[in-house]
């Protein structure tokens, strides 16, 4: 009897490291079958640095400026999809070959994508995921790969992740011989757009959803790239330089960044702040520090959202405070190409398209009918999302100048006015003072969305509050609580305004 138990604990022990290594081998996984799936790769890769697997006839190299991120030992599988005649999606799927988390996470896209997102996979990796990205379908950032073919336009626009997520699960059961317990999604910008547009369409995909900083309202987004691009244009020249970025930016702090009682370069809520750049109005001979009559008109039109004729809202624009990385945008003698892409091929499949006859209202008119909400994430109802016990954990910040902030805050209030205004079980919304882009910028800007989502799903502990970090160099310079929308970090009157503790979240 004692012989059988120790054999059953023998058994036990293998079958464990069976499942440590993979119920069946990666290389093996080459000969399985899915539907429209065609596997290019299958290999067993050792623990090291982040090699990039080739792409667009690129050799194997680091991942990153190096030294390169370590990454544990995992099968890589490569593939490429065709659920149409005319698509050709890459697609990577790695799962760790020990220490698996028993999770998968999808990481998405930025711009019009075109390549594989290997430093976050990477990240997941190093997390305990299975993870996978695509390429959406095409190569390179530019939106002409859609000219002419509607299948690779569906494609870049949802289908690519769909077909991705069904089959990493499938691949995963495959590999350990068990489904991933959950399933997460991580994406940023395009890739906010990409987790929006699953849980409105493929509910069922995953159980818990980080979007930050989300291109779901895409026509319209890029309509109002096109109209602020081009506010400063006069003819074919710029008439707001990049030089005078700092002093509009330190006109708006001395009027604004006390508002909220705490002096530190970061506006808490900037839409409260009433700056006037005709302060800045210069009173003599222009300088560096001072604005034209000219200028002040673009800088007012900056600020202002685009709207139609008839006055309805397009798209918010750049809020006060996120003045010195206009430049990539309004200091340009044309407006940034992501924008004239969605015209441009999107929208009218004209190479010649020019954006100097650019019309707000005609041509986002043109871009909807286009799209007809293939693109657009912009449905308000997610009740099916919910339903299953979905959780969604969106972030913006409020410095962002490549995608208004304020267009976060139209999408969450949108959902509560479509299913009711006490959603917070599920859904929370967080804007981050001085952040940019989804990342960057004077604010704490550093936090761990995916630990707070995981928590949320994995125990019913919901996010009351993100503990963020802004970090120089190795240095740890400033932590601050995020607060769920709408409420803000408050300071308590006491103590270092560097540190999170002497702040509290609180109704404006």
């Amino acid at each position: 009897m004692k012989r059988f138990a120790h054999l059953l604990i023998a058994a036990g022990f293998l079958a464990g490291v069976i499942y440590a290594q993979g119920a069946r081998s990666c290389e093996s996984l080459k000969a399985i079958s899915l539907p429209d799936t065609t596997i290019t790769a299958a290999e067993m890769v050792a623990a090291g640095p982040l090699q990039i697997p080739a792409q667009e006839g690129r050799g194997r190299g680091p991942g990153a400026a190096a030294p390169a991120p370590m990454v544990p030992a995992h099968c890589r599988i490569a593939a490429v999809l065709a659920p149409s005649a005319d698509s050709h999606i890459e697609v990577e799927f790695w799962m760790p070959s020990e220490d698996w988390n028993g999770k998968f996470e999808a990481v998405g896209n930025g711009g019009f994508a075109g390549v594989i997102s290997f430093p976050a996979m990477a990240s997941a990796l190093r997390e305990g995921y299975a993870t996978a990205s695509t390429d959406t379908g095409h190569k390179g950032g530019s939106a002409v790969f859609a000219m002419g073919h509607p299948e690779k336009y569906t494609d870049f626009a949802w289908r690519a992740v769909h077909e991705m997520t069904v089959k990493a699960k499938a691949l995963i059961n495959e590999y350990y011989g068990r489904n991933a317990r959950l399933s997460y999604w991580n994406g940023c910008s395009t890739g906010g757009r990409q987790g929006l547009k699953e849980a409105q369409r493929f509910p069922d995909d995953f159980d818990g959803i980080l979007a930050g900083a989300p291109a779901n309202y895409e026509t319209h987004l890029h309509a109002w790239t096109v109209e602020v691009g081009m506010a400063a244009i006069k003819g074919n020249e710029n008439i707001l330089p990049a030089s005078k970025m700092p002093a509009i930016n330190k006109a708006v702090l001395q009027a604004c960044d006390s508002l909220d009682k705490v002096k530190d370069g970061l506006l808490n809520d900037p839409r409260k702040c009433r700056f006037d750049p005709s302060t800045l109005l210069c009173k003599g001979s222009e300088t560096e520090s001072c604005l034209t009559a000219d200028q002040v008109n673009v800088v007012k039109q900056i600020y202002a959202p685009a709207k139609t004729k008839s006055g309805e809202l397009i798209f918010p624009s750049f809020e006060p405070g996120s003045e010195m990385t206009w430049a990539s945008v309004v200091s340009n003698p044309a407006p940034p190409q992501i924008g004239v892409d969605t015209f441009m091929y999107l929208t009218y499949a004209d190479p010649k398209w020019d954006f100097h006859n650019f019309d707000l209202d005609r041509d986002t008119a043109a871009a909807d009918k286009r799209d007809d909400g293939v693109i657009n994430a912009i449905d308000p109802d997610l009740s099916k999302f919910k339903a299953r016990g979905g959780k969604l954990l969106m972030y913006h910040g409020w410095n962002d100048t490549a995608i208004a902030p304020e267009n976060s805050i139209n999408y969450y209030s949108s959902v509560l006015k479509k299913m009711g205004s006490k959603q917070e079980d599920w859904y929370r919304l967080f804007m981050v003072p001085g952040m940019q882009h989804c990342q960057g910028g004077p604010g704490p800007n550093q936090f761990n969305g995916m630990a707070a989502l995981e928590r949320w799903r994995e125990s019913g502990s919901a996010p009351d509050v993100l503990l963020a970090n802004h970090v120089t160099g190795s240095t740890i310079d400033m932590s601050r609580p995020l607060c769920p929308y709408p409420q803000v970090a408050a300071y308590k009157g006491s103590g270092s305004t560097n540190d999170a503790s002497n702040f509290s979240c609180k109704m404006p």
